[in-house]
């Protein structure tokens, strides 16, 4: 699936099927590690079906904001909603793949072992044997390891070991995908493959998606966008509104240029600055 000839440069349109709720919701949502806060009073929604971007330089929070969704950062304040539940509730543990930066794979164990493994901690017990096999085989074809079932994990390349981390999150068909950063380190033919692939299970599958990077060109390929610094949301649109109402050519400039309006009303903030008016908005894209 990976090989997928389809993607264009931008992808604004919402997946096939139309979704009105949303995934994740937050309120006032903070988090704090060690004596600094990382969140600082949070308030947005993740739209179920469709790929949210969530970018920003190194060191705004990204990470800690995931590690929040999925239920494993501590120190977490106000409100944070996944698929209908409060954050950390057991009953999302099945409902949620989450890919970390770093691998998360056995070097001594082969492609196939890693998810027969992990595909046993989701489908325990000898009556689901056909499951976990069927889950195997289906997420070393998503990721297109098939021709490197049988290797050891220790001796794949960066990019083959992030994709089998993909694979063992996509064992139990998640609701909700959350992956920190999958693309960096890739060269560009696997990172326009990847991209391929999170458009895919989005449109197969109205499996949710919340991709972290801070590379500001795959902007052009989510859905929608949550634009961060500094422990804030900047900006929660669409790629194409953004642009539009900064009247940017890019989403990078888009960015740079609510950065320097949030400066200028830090520094003044009893005055008005140009294209500072209205930081957020809920625009929706066009549904096909």
């Amino acid at each position: 699936m990976m090989n997928s000839p389809t993607g264009a440069a931008r992808s604004t349109e919402p997946a096939p099927a139309a979704h009105d709720t949303a995934a994740v919701t937050a309120q006032a949502l903070t988090a704090v590690r060690g004596e600094r806060t990382v969140l600082r009073g949070l308030d947005f929604t993740v739209p179920s079906g469709r790929i949210t971007g969530l970018l920003g330089p190194s060191g705004c929070g990204k990470t800690t904001l995931m590690r929040a969704i999925v239920g494993t950062q501590a120190k977490v304040g106000g409100t944070l909603q996944v698929l209908g539940r409060p954050a950390g509730d057991p009953t999302l543990r099945s409902r949620i793949g989450y890919v970390t930066q770093d691998p998360s794979v056995y070097d001594d164990l082969t492609v196939r072992q890693n998810l027969d493994y992990f595909a046993a901690v989701l489908f325990p017990g000898r009556a689901l044997r056909h499951d976990r096999r069927t889950a195997v085989e289906r997420a070393i074809t998503d990721v297109d390891l098939a021709s490197h079932a049988d290797a050891l994990a220790g001796r794949l390349s960066g990019g083959q070991r992030s994709r089998v981390s993909l694979a063992v999150a996509l064992l139990g068909t998640p609701e909700l995908l959350v992956l920190d950063e999958p693309t960096v380190g890739l060269d560009p033919v696997l990172r326009r493959d990847l991209w391929n692939l999170f458009h895919q299970i989005a449109a197969d599958r109205g499996t949710t998606l919340l991709v972290s990077s801070h590379v500001m060109d795959e902007a052009e390929r989510c859905h929608r966008l949550l634009l961060m610094r500094e422990g804030e949301i900047l900006a929660e649109d669409t790629p194409e509104a953004l642009r539009r109402r900064n009247d940017t050519a890019t989403v990078e400039e888009a960015f740079l240029h609510l950065v320097d309006a949030a400066a200028a009303r830090a520094a003044h903030p009893g005055a008005a600055h140009p294209g500072a008016g209205h930081p957020r908005t809920t625009h929706e894209e066009p549904r096909s």
